[in-house]
């Protein structure tokens, strides 16, 4: 059985098409979430959002037991948690943090991500694009042979 590619969204997310739309757009999560599974195609995928730091936490957990890789938009959790920083960095798979807006473009809250440093990628900018850009990268990232898969 193929194992699943956890794609994990932090908090405000679920508000995305109405949030700020000249930062983030128009694309809601759910459309977003449609994306990802066309690009997969039968690559399994478990979609989730949350505003809840522990509950991240807990699905990253999970990922590290049963997922192939991850990918993660943290949204403001980027840039405040340790302790999703220290969750991904038990994961042994590839991760590629992901953010909608070019954050190095941002006011100077934004612009230093933890994550980064557990990331095997790091994707902004590219909008809701950005997530297909991510799952084509994960899968082909996974089907490499383990020795060529650089991981933090």
């Amino acid at each position: 059985m193929t194992k699943p590619l956890y794609v994990l969204n932090g908090p405000n997310l679920n508000r995305l098409g109405m949030r700020e739309p000249d930062i983030y757009g128009h694309t809601t999560l759910a459309e977003i979430e449609a994306l990802c599974r066309h690009a997969a195609g039968t690559q399994p995928i478990e979609f989730r959002q949350t505003n809840s730091e522990t509950q991240l936490i807990d699905w990253i957990h999970e990922a590290t037991d049963r997922a192939c890789g991850i990918i993660i938009n943290p949204a403001a959790y980027s840039f405040t948690s340790i302790a999703i920083l220290d969750a991904l960095k038990m994961f042994p798979e590839p991760i590629i943090e992901l953010h909608i807006s070019n954050i190095h473009r941002r006011e100077e809250i934004y612009q230093r991500s933890l994550m980064s440093r557990a990331a095997t990628a790091v994707i902004v900018g590219l909008g809701a694009r950005g997530y297909v850009v991510a799952v084509q990268a994960i899968i082909e990232l996974t089907q490499r042979e383990p020795a060529a898969v650089q991981t933090p």
